[in-house]
């Protein structure tokens, strides 16, 4: 595996409305790592993920994520993090409205992409990545769980990202359709992406093997 340092995180400490929800966590991801966070909720998986997608800012500690420090990163700057960052939600927050198409060309157009055949050959390359691609001109509802969740893993890789992160991506998906996604996100990872995925799932785990960080009375420790 290779030795590039992705995520480093050393002595950081989570606040929410200034209470403490984790206490000086250290560890870092490498290149090609796939990383479980598990435990109960309300013990900081989520947390976690939005200090490293700078939706919580880290006021306690030191931590870099895909060369941006986040200590000292700026409003400003918040955006182009997230273009190295894939963020991938349980509930899918797929736009209802518009057809899968339109959903990534939304998404590519919000980044900063502005060539229409550049657009139309990503979403090609995304869609094909994930098995989905004769399901392009499908509405959001017309799609099982399990697709949409392929959906939502396409749009996580337009930009390209070294770093996915995973909130409990498995949540709402039958056994069959979780496997999937779990094979799935193994072969991105294979690629050379760090993935950090939220789980309740214990499963999975022995399944699909992986690093596992647990979250468990304010520390996060990996077993």
């Amino acid at each position: 595996m290779n030795d590039i340092s992705l995520i480093n995180l050393n002595e950081v400490s989570i606040y929410q409305n200034k209470n403490l929800i984790v206490d000086r966590i250290t560890f870092d991801v490498k290149k090609g790592d796939f990383l479980y966070l598990i435990g109960k909720t309300g013990s900081g998986k989520s947390s976690l993920l939005k200090i490293l997608y700078a939706d919580l800012l880290l006021t306690e500690g030191e931590a870099s994520i895909a060369g941006f420090n986040l200590r000292k990163l700026s409003e400003s700057e918040i955006p182009y993090l997230r273009r190295k960052i894939g963020i991938i939600f349980q509930d899918f927050q797929l736009l209802t409205d518009r057809t899968i198409k339109s959903n990534l060309e939304f998404v590519l157009k919000a980044t900063g992409w502005t060539d229409v055949a550049q657009i139309n050959i990503r979403i090609k390359e995304v869609l094909e990545m994930v098995g989905l691609a004769t399901k392009d001109f499908k509405m959001p509802h017309e799609l099982s769980g399990g697709e949409q969740q392929r959906v939502v893993i396409a749009r996580a890789l337009l930009n390209n990202p070294e770093i996915i992160l995973a909130d409990e991506p498995t949540g709402n998906l039958d056994p069959e359709a979780t496997d999937d996604i779990l094979s799935l996100l193994h072969e991105i990872a294979s690629q050379g992406r760090s993935i950090i995925m939220a789980t309740h799932d214990y499963r999975i785990i022995e399944k699909f093997k992986g690093r596992i960080l647990r979250c468990e009375n304010g520390k996060i420790t990996e077993i």
